[in-house]
């Protein structure tokens, strides 16, 4: 079956086309997607898919890129709140993001690139964005404490993983992740609840 294009401007099929990949790669292995899928359904031809991006693995990587990228926007903190605020605001927008971007999230937690260095340096700056946010609201003791940077580490790590388990699941609602998690922090850092 032939498609017809839809005349679009380069930014806006870029666009598409990282939606699409996005898509497939939430529902599907790496090696499971190929570059001529996504180009027939975004109806062009993998010519152009290759104009705007040089390999598979070029494509997946801006796919993380762009989602690493929109989490760090969206968990920006108000950094005039007490701490507990912060951390949960941002919380809060982080798991209402898990909860209406689901294949995003898919993308960027689960594939056979994780193994990949740049893969997973985009994936480890976001963590380090998050983390250093952390730690800049607990203050320049909590930041010189190791034992402090490994906690907000496994805290980090601790949230995306109950989040993509709880997307998959759907047994709870997002304020039951959102209490589970600030309760795991709490007990961490004894940095109480928001008000």
């Amino acid at each position: 079956m032939i498609s017809v294009r839809k005349r679009l401007t380069p930014a806006e099929r870029r666009t598409q086309l990282l939606a699409v990949g996005t898509r497939l790669f939430a529902t599907r292995p790496y090696d499971d997607v190929g570059i001529d899928e996504v180009a027939e359904l975004a109806g062009v031809s993998q010519g152009l898919m290759y104009h705007y991006f040089a390999s598979k693995r070029d494509f997946f990587a801006e796919i993380i890129r762009r989602e690493s990228a929109r989490m760090v926007e969206i968990t920006a903190p108000d950094t005039s709140l007490p701490v507990a605020r912060q951390v949960g605001d941002g919380l809060r927008a982080y798991i209402h993001h898990v909860d209406t971007h689901e294949h995003g999230i898919r993308a960027i937690n689960r594939g056979a690139m994780s193994a990949d260095d740049g893969i997973q340096a985009i994936v480890t700056d976001e963590l380090r964005v998050q983390q250093e946010r952390i730690l800049d609201a607990l203050g320049s003791a909590a930041r010189d404490d190791p034992a402090v940077r490994l906690a907000v580490r496994g805290w980090i790590a601790f949230v995306r993983a109950t989040c993509l388990d709880w997307v998959d699941e759907r047994s709870v609602d997002a304020e039951t992740v959102y209490d589970v998690c600030m309760r795991a922090l709490d007990g961490l850092l004894g940095i109480g609840r928001p008000t």
